[in-house]
Order: structure tokens, then C-alpha cells, then sequence
């Protein structure tokens, strides 16, 4: 458990809101490096080291994913493009050895990171490729995050007016990031009823 003495300035003067009641999550998130990656660091801190494990779509084996009961991912978006053209890609890689994994019963949720500035149009739509992709596998989707306080002109992860998931920019505003963070946290622990 991490406490207010640990380094972790972010985990800093807060509990932990996921607890040991919590039997065993996983994180998988790509690309390595940058926000993505440090956002996933920052979601680490809210749970119990001992229940929770952290994979990069490279890393993990997914014939281990039914072992977990809350599954999360995180991927970005930078243009359409990098979705479309998904058989080039890690994603489309990891999407193809999943096939034949049975997700049932499993609660998933996703964060995704984009550039509402510079690609107002696909403001993290590949959150929703990798819901459609766990939703396919039979996972339950949790974690909808609601769509006021962004300045995108659209978005394939926006069902009524809520994203799929968390959706960050780090780019353009980095100084929501944290609260946002903690605040779907919160809606994720209602969720799974703790």
C-alpha cells in the first residue's frame, strides 16, 4: 500500500481508493514512453500493489487476462490514421493473439490520450477501437467520462454525452489531467461497488 511517505508525489496525501477488496487488476496500455505510459503510472498508484499488475500490450500474455476480474486500458490517438491502418500496428498485433480469449464476465474500463487541437475531428477514437475489441472478447465496460470541459469537434469514443472512457490531453490540458484522473477513479470504484 502506498502511503504519504512514499516519493510518488502524486500518490501523496491521499488513500488509495481501489483496495485488497479488489482481487486482481490489470493495466495494458501502449505506446511506451510519454503520456500514455505515465498516465498508466498515475492509475498504478490507486491500487494495491499486491492485486494489480501493469503490461504494455507487448509484454502481457493474454491467455493470463481471465486470471484478472477489472481489466483496464489505455492506448492515444494522434490523427485517424494510426487506427484505420491498424494492421501495421501493435494494437492490431495484440487485437489478433486476444482472438479466442474469453473476456465474459470481466469489468474493463479505458483511459485514452489525444490532441483536441490538432486533431479536433478524432479526439481519442481509439478508445473505441479497443472497446469494440473488448466488448467483442465479452467484457463489460465500465468508466464513461463525461464529455463537458473539451474543445474537440468529434470523437468515435462519444456515446450521448459521454466519452467510452477517460479522455486526456496532455497537451492542451495537462493541468486537468490529475483531477480528472481522480475523479474517474471514484466513478470507477462506484462502479465495481466498493
Amino acid at each position: 500500500m502506498i502511503s504519504s511517505s512514499n516519493n510518488l508525489n502524486f500518490a501523496n496525501n491521499r488513500e488509495i481508493i481501489i483496495s485488497k477488496r479488489m482481487k486482481k487488476t490489470a493495466l495494458i496500455y501502449w505506446p511506451k514512453k510519454g503520456n500514455v505510459e505515465s498516465t498508466a503510472v498515475k492509475l498504478a498508484t490507486y491500487f494495491d500493489k499486491d492485486a494489480f499488475d501493469i503490461f504494455t500490450i507487448s509484454e502481457v500474455d493474454v491467455s493470463l487476462l481471465t486470471n484478472y476480474d477489472f481489466l483496464i486500458f489505455g492506448g492515444s490517438t494522434i490523427g485517424a490514421d494510426n487506427w484505420e491502418d491498424t494492421h501495421t500496428t501493435k494494437w492490431y498485433s495484440f487485437f489478433e493473439s486476444m482472438k479466442g480469449v474469453s473476456l465474459k464476465g470481466k469489468a474493463a474500463a479505458i483511459y485514452g490520450l489525444g490532441d483536441q487541437v490538432l486533431y479536433p475531428e478524432h479526439f481519442v477514437d481509439g478508445m473505441s477501437v479497443i472497446r469494440n475489441e473488448l466488448v467483442s472478447a465479452g467484457a463489460r465496460m465500465i468508466g464513461q467520462w463525461p464529455t463537458e470541459g473539451y474543445e474537440h469537434t468529434d470523437s468515435k469514443s462519444i456515446e450521448g454525452d459521454h466519452f467510452i472512457g477517460l479522455a486526456l490531453d496532455d497537451d492542451h490540458q495537462s493541468e486537468l489531467s490529475d483531477e480528472r484522473i481522480e475523479k474517474w477513479m471514484q466513478i470507477l470504484k462506484a462502479e465495481l461497488g466498493f
